[in-house]
């Protein structure tokens, strides 16, 4: 069907489990945040062949598909509504993308520097190019003309471009269109469907409020590490549950032993994120929370967690190192909220 900017309106999902089973969500079924990040981490998955991967991880649009660009296409525009409305709503995802991509929706051209964020050893060799001398420019027999790996096309940067050779004189010339190409043209119908999609949910005179490095952080979070203090400070407790409890010092003191990536996973294991929104946890929505739950027959119940709302369900555990144990357990195991 056709996207519109009613995506913009509020939506309920509901999970049915393999069993057929509508599973429990603590708001009755309105689970958005859990239901966006499951669809973020499908789409963006380099696995499912619209995105690729730079070395630090970051993503960018895929560029050849062949006879299923049509199917592309669509998946990009919906690929695009989904992260729009992850932004309307104020849910952080966990993908990460290339600035040269999030240059492209702030309606930005890149230029031949931002070749190194997508392909560094590209950037390199078309930089070491036109320091050659001309004999040496002359041997590779280049003309202004991009060869398709995937199907063999040819492609002209220029009107009749494989009719011109590349020498020392225009070699500039050709490294900046080869760039061109391959950051604004090569996937061109793919970004143009992509923000399709992104632009009913997000306005582009709203996104140019923002810089490249504020974009990041909106969409994903902020990549600097914890504010553990600052987490404190925004923290909720229910269930009879409050600060002063041992089991919530204990719960602090386990935190501030981990190390920076396992804070990053406790965080993970509670919001489905693991960077801290950009203003810091004073706009996490819901606030963060952490739930009493009964610790079981045996004592021995794991600490769950609610992502779509934030809540760390904890058992009261009677030491320390059990609950760290515990804690530890729940967050390596990779279960979802139904998690007991």
């Amino acid at each position: 069907g056709q996207l519109s900017s009613s995506l913009r309106n509020k939506i309920k999902v509901t999970f049915v489990n393999e069993h057929g089973i509508e599973e429990a969500g603590i708001d009755g079924g309105g689970v958005l945040k859990e239901f966006i990040d499951a669809l973020t981490k499908r789409t963006f998955d380099p696995k499912l062949g619209l995105f690729r991967s730079t070395e630090d991880h970051l993503l960018y649009p895929a560029a050849n598909f062949g006879d299923s660009l049509q199917w592309a296409l669509k998946r990009f525009e919906f690929a695009g509504a989904i992260l729009g409305k992850a932004l309307y709503e104020g849910i952080l995802v966990e993908p990460q993308f290339s600035p040269a991509f999030l240059n492209v929706l702030l309606g930005r051209e890149n230029k031949f520097g931002d070749l190194f964020l997508i392909d560094s050893e590209l950037h390199r060799n078309l930089t070491k190019l036109k320091s050659l001398a001309e004999d040496e420019i002359e041997a590779l027999l280049l003309t202004f003309s991009i060869t398709v790996p995937e199907t063999g096309e040819v492609v002209d940067m220029v009107r009749g471009g494989r009719e011109f050779d590349v020498n020392k004189r225009n070699v500039h010339l050709y490294t900046k269109l080869f760039a061109h190409y391959r950051l604004n043209i090569e996937t061109l119908r793919q970004t143009k469907a992509f923000l399709k999609g992104f632009r009913c949910i997000v306005p582009l005179s709203w996104l140019r409020l923002f810089g490249l490095s504020e974009l990041q952080r909106l969409v994903g979070g902020d990549e600097k590490g914890i504010d553990l203090s600052d987490l404190k400070r925004h923290t909720l407790y229910g269930g009879g549950y409050h600060p002063s409890q041992p089991i919530i010092q204990w719960l602090w003191e386990v935190l501030e032993g981990f190390n920076v990536d396992e804070q990053a996973q406790f965080l993970k294991f509670v919001t489905s994120c693991s960077r801290q929104p950009l203003l810091g946890f004073k706009h996490l929505n819901p606030p963060f929370c952490v739930n009493k739950v009964p610790s079981g027959e045996r004592g021995d119940k794991l600490p769950s967690s609610s992502t779509c709302v934030n809540l760390l369900k904890l058992p009261n555990y009677g030491s320390k190192k059990v609950l760290r144990e515990k804690l530890w357990y729940a967050m390596t195991a990779g279960a979802g909220f139904e998690l007991t």
